[in-house]
C-alpha cells in the first residue's frame, strides 16, 4: 500500500474537522472531501458515511462543509518510497491537475503581487516550465517576485467553483540562478478581494516547498474547500546573502463543480472524445493486453511481432496493421510510428495505442478512408521503444515525474543521441574527396566500431536498427513530448555548432511531411496559442529544421534518412511531457487528423517495380536518382521502390549493376496517390561487362554479401551483449553510484561510447548528467 492510500484511508477514519474563522459576523468552514447528494441538497460524506449539511459564507458565499462526529490529520506534505511505487504504481489522486503545465489554464488566469520581469511574470509560474539557456529574457523558468518580504503572492483563477485538494510545487528552472520556496501557505477566495487561509486546526497551515529546483513536492490539503480563486503565499525561501529570489512553478489540484450559470464553461472543461477509446496511462503489462484485445478484435487485419527487448528484459512490441498481415505486398509501402523513445514522453504511447483501436473499429464499420489505408499500405505501430524508462516515469506519475525522470534507459543512455552518427562520416567523404561523382549520398554503412561489442549502444537502439535494415519503410514518425513543433532532418550541425539550419537535399519534400502534420493539428494550427516554453515556434509556422533549433548527433532521424529509404521525421506533441489522464480524450483530438494525414503521405511521389526486361523478374538494389536532388533511394528485393515527391515533374533515372542506365520522366501529381514509373532495363551484353564495370568494383552480388554479412555481425553482437547484461543483472545488487539512481549513473569502462561523446574517465557522477535535457 503506497503513502497516499495510507494517507486516504487515515482519512477516511478520521473523517472531517471544522475550521472556524471569523470575519464581523460570518464564518467560513473549509470544505471537506464530500459528494453532493442532488436529492436531499445534502453533502455525502464518504470519509463517515454520515449526512453533512451545508451553509453558505454570507460575505463571500463560500459554500461549507461540516462533519460534527470526526476530524482529520493535519496538513501534510506527502513523498513516495520506491516499496511504495512498485506496490502500488502511481499515485492516484481525488482531483486532477487544473491545468497550468497543459496551458489550460491560460496566462490571464495568473496574477502575482508582483514580479521582477515580463520572462519572470505569473504566466511562467507553470509546473515543469523550462527556461532558456540565456537568463534575462521573456522566457524565463519561474514566476518570481520583485520583493523578498512574505506578502508575495501568486494567484490562479480556476473561472468557476472548484474543490480545491493540493498543491504541486517546483523551483526555479535556470542553469545560472537557485531558487526554492521552502515553505508557503494557502488562502482562497470567490472574488479575489475577501481571501480566507487554509487552515491546520486552529493555526494557518504551512507546507512544505522544496529543497531542490527540479523535484515536484505534493502537499495534499487536509481539508478540501471550495472557492474560485487560490493563492500561494511564500514564507521562507533560499537565501544567500544578496542572492536568492522568490521564485516557484506550480500545479494546482482541483475539481470543478457543476455551475450552470459559469460563463467560462467552454473553456475550462475538457473536450470529450465522440471516439469509444481506452483513454488511460497504460503500463507495460496494460499495453500487453490492449494489444492483444485489439487483434482479437480484428484478427484479420492485425498482427502482433516483438523486434527485441529492453535492458531489464521487456519485449518491443510492434502492432502491424494490413490487409495481408505479416508479408511485404509488391508495391505497397511500408509505414511506421515510433513513440515512448524517451520514456517520460508518454503522449505518444497513448496515441499509438489510441490509433490501434480507432483503425480496428473504424475498419470494422467500413470507414471508407480508414479501409483504403489499411489496404494499400503495409503500418508499423511502436508504442514504447523505451519500456524501463517509461516504467520508472509511470510509477511516479503524471505530476511528480518531473522533466527528465525517465528520459534515458535504463543504462542511462539518451537513445535520441545513440544512433550511428552517419551525418560525420557523410561530411567528412565530401571534405576529402575532390571527385564528387565517386561519393555515395545513401545507404551509408554503419562504422565498424558502432557494431563492435564495446560499443555503449542500447540494446533497445540495437533492435529498432535491426527493425529497420529487416523491413522497407518508406515513410516514418518519432513522437515526443515537451513541446509544439514538427522537426525534420538534418537534427545534426554540420560543424557541431549549438544550432544551425543544416538542410537535407530533400529540404522542401521533408518541410511538406512536417506542414502536413502541423497544419491538420488542432493546437499546433491555432494562432492565438502561446509559447510551451522557451521558444516561439509560431514564427515557423510549427516546423523546424531539426539543427535548427538545437544540435543532436546520433538522431534516429538523421539515421533513417542517410541509411534507409526511409523519410522521418520528429514530432512533439504537447507542451506537457506526461499529461494527466483527463487530458487523453482532448489530446486525441489534437492529433487524430494528423495522425492520419501524415500516414497518407506515403503515397504521395512516385512509385513501381524495376525489372528485367527479358525475364521480368524484379531487379533489387536498383539505384533511383532523382535529377538535381543529391540523394537516391534504392529498389528492395522484389524490385519495387517508393521515391517520396512534391508535386512536379522530374527527370528519374535508374541504373544497377550489370544493366544498362534507363531515364524517363515522371510527373507527381497533387492527389493522395503516387504516380507509377515502372522501369525494365536492358542487361549488358556478357562481353561488354568487364569494359563498363570499372576496375575495383564490387559486383552486385558481392555487395550484397557483403551487406549481409554486416547485418549478421551487428545481431550476433546484440545477441551476445544482450546474455551478457542480462547475466550482470541477476548477480547485481541495487546500490546508487555517487548518489544518483543506478539506472542514471553507472561504471563506464574507458572509451566507450556513451550518448554520442567518449568519456576517459572510469566512472560518472550526476554532475555528468547537469547539462540541458533537450528531446
Amino acid at each position: 500500500m503506497s503513502v497516499f492510500s495510507v494517507f486516504r484511508t487515515t482519512m477516511a477514519v478520521l473523517g472531517l474537522h471544522m475550521v472556524l474563522l471569523l470575519s464581523g459576523s460570518s464564518v467560513l468552514i473549509s470544505a471537506a472531501d464530500v459528494d453532493f447528494d442532488a436529492a436531499s441538497n445534502a453533502i455525502l460524506s464518504p470519509f463517515s458515511g454520515t449526512t453533512v449539511k451545508t451553509t453558505s459564507d454570507p460575505t463571500t458565499s463560500f459554500t461549507t462543509r461540516v462533519n460534527k462526529t470526526t476530524t482529520r490529520p493535519p496538513a501534510i506534505t506527502k513523498h513516495l518510497t520506491e516499496k511504495d511505487e512498485e506496490e502500488e504504481g502511481p499515485p492516484e489522486f481525488e482531483c486532477p491537475p487544473l491545468g497550468l503545465e497543459s496551458l489550460r489554464v491560460k496566462d490571464n488566469q495568473l496574477k502575482a503581487s508582483s514580479y521582477k520581469r515580463r520572462g519572470l511574470g505569473p504566466h511562467r509560474g507553470r509546473l515543469n516550465i523550462q527556461s532558456g539557456i540565456e537568463d534575462g529574457d521573456i522566457y524565463d523558468g519561474a514566476w518570481c517576485a520583485q520583493y523578498r518580504d512574505k506578502n508575495q503572492w501568486l494567484e490562479v483563477d480556476a473561472r468557476r467553483l472548484t474543490r480545491f485538494t493540493g498543491i504541486i510545487l517546483q523551483g526555479r528552472s535556470s542553469i545560472w540562478s537557485w531558487d526554492v520556496v521552502h515553505t508557503y501557505k494557502v488562502q482562497f477566495s470567490n472574488d479575489s478581494v475577501v481571501w480566507k487561509p487554509c487552515m491546520n486546526g486552529t493555526k494557518e497551515a504551512v507546507f512544505e516547498g522544496n529543497q531542490d529546483t527540479e523535484t515536484p513536492v505534493l502537499a495534499l490539503f487536509n481539508v478540501s474547500t471550495v472557492a474560485r480563486f487560490i493563492r500561494i503565499n511564500p514564507q521562507t525561501w533560499y537565501q544567500n546573502g544578496t542572492q536568492g529570489d522568490i521564485c516557484l512553478r506550480a500545479e494546482v489540484l482541483g475539481c470543478p463543480l457543476p455551475d450552470p450559470n459559469n460563463n467560462y464553461a467552454w473553456l475550462t472543461e475538457p473536450t470529450e472524445s465522440r471516439d469509444k477509446l481506452d483513454f488511460r496511462h497504460h503500463n507495460y503489462m496494460e499495453m500487453r493486453k490492449l494489444m492483444k484485445l485489439v487483434h482479437e478484435e480484428c484478427p484479420d487485419i492485425t498482427r502482433i511481432y516483438s523486434i527485441g527487448k529492453s535492458y531489464k528484459g521487456l519485449k518491443l512490441y510492434v502492432m502491424e496493421i494490413s490487409d495481408n498481415p505479416g508479408k511485404h505486398e509488391l508495391g505497397e509501402p511500408e509505414f511506421r510510428y515510433v513513440a515512448g523513445m524517451h520514456g517520460n514522453e508518454v503522449l505518444g504511447r497513448e496515441l499509438v495505442l489510441n490509433l490501434m483501436q480507432y483503425m480496428c473499429q473504424e475498419y470494422k464499420r467500413e470507414n471508407q478512408r480508414i479501409v483504403h489505408l489499411i489496404k494499400e499500405t503495409r503500418i508499423h505501430l511502436l508504442p514504447s521503444m523505451n519500456p524501463d524508462g517509461y516504467e520508472i516515469a509511470y510509477k511516479k506519475g503524471s505530476e511528480l515525474a518531473g522533466w527528465a525522470l525517465g528520459r534515458f534507459s535504463y543504462e542511462g543512455i539518451d537513445m535520441n543521441h545513440n544512433f550511428a552518427d552517419l551525418n560525420s562520416v557523410m561530411w567528412t567523404a565530401i571534405e576529402l574527396e575532390t571527385d564528387r561523382s565517386k561519393l555515395i549520398n545513401h545507404y551509408f554503412p554503419i562504422p565498424e566500431m558502432y557494431t563492435s561489442e564495446e560499443a555503449f549502444v542500447a540494446s533497445e537502439t540495437r533492435a529498432v536498427i535491426n527493425w529497420m535494415q529487416n523491413i522497407p519503410f518508406v515513410l516514418s514518425a518519432n513522437l515526443h513530448g515537451g513541446e509544439l513543433v514538427v522537426t525534420y532532418p538534418y537534427d545534426m550541425t554540420r560543424d557541431w555548432a549549438p544550432r544551425e539550419h543544416t538542410p537535407t537535399p530533400d529540404e522542401s519534400f521533408f518541410r511538406w511531411l512536417a506542414t502536413a502534420y502541423a497544419s491538420t493539428n488542432q493546437v499546433m494550427s491555432n494562432p492565438d496559442r502561446r509559447p510551451c516554453h522557451n521558444k516561439d515556434f509560431l514564427r515557423y509556422n510549427n516546423i523546424i529544421n531539426g539543427a535548427d533549433w538545437h544540435n543532436v548527433p546520433g538522431s534516429m532521424n538523421d539515421f533513417s534518412y542517410l541509411h534507409t529509404n526511409c523519410f522521418e521525421v520528429t514530432v512533439e506533441l504537447s507542451c506537457d511531457k506526461f499529461p494527466h489522464a483527463s487530458e487523453l480524450p482532448t489530446e486525441w483530438e489534437n492529433n487524430r487528423e494528423s495522425l492520419l494525414v501524415y500516414m497518407e503521405q506515403v503515397h504521395r511521389g512516385i512509385k513501381g517495380v524495376i525489372r528485367d526486361k527479358d525475364t521480368e523478374a524484379g531487379i533489387a538494389d536498383a539505384i533511383i536518382k532523382v535529377e538535381d536532388i543529391d540523394h537516391h533511394i534504392r529498389s528492395v528485393a522484389d524490385g519495387d521502390y517508393w521515391r517520396l515527391l512534391n508535386p512536379g515533374e522530374y527527370t528519374v533515372t535508374v541504373t544497377a549493376e550489370g544493366y544498362l542506365p534507363s531515364t524517363r520522366t515522371c510527373q507527381v501529381m497533387y492527389d493522395y496517390y503516387p504516380t507509377i514509373c515502372d522501369f525494365r532495363l536492358t542487361k549488358i551484353p556478357a562481353r561488354k561487362q568487364k569494359e563498363v564495370l570499372p576496375k575495383g568494383k564490387l559486383t552486385k552480388d558481392l555487395q550484397l554479401r557483403l551487406r549481409q554479412l554486416r547485418l549478421r555481425k551487428l545481431r550476433v553482437t546484440t545477441k551476445a551483449i544482450n546474455q551478457r547484461r542480462a547475466a550482470a543483472a541477476a548477480k547485481q545488487v541495487k546500490k546508487s553510484v555517487s548518489g544518483c539512481p543506478r539506472w542514471l549513473c553507472q561504471n563506464i569502462t574507458p572509451g566507450r561510447l556513451f550518448t554520442g561523446r567518449l568519456f576517459a574517465g572510469t566512472q560518472l557522477s550526476c554532475l555528468d548528467f547537469a547539462e540541458p535535457v533537450v528531446s
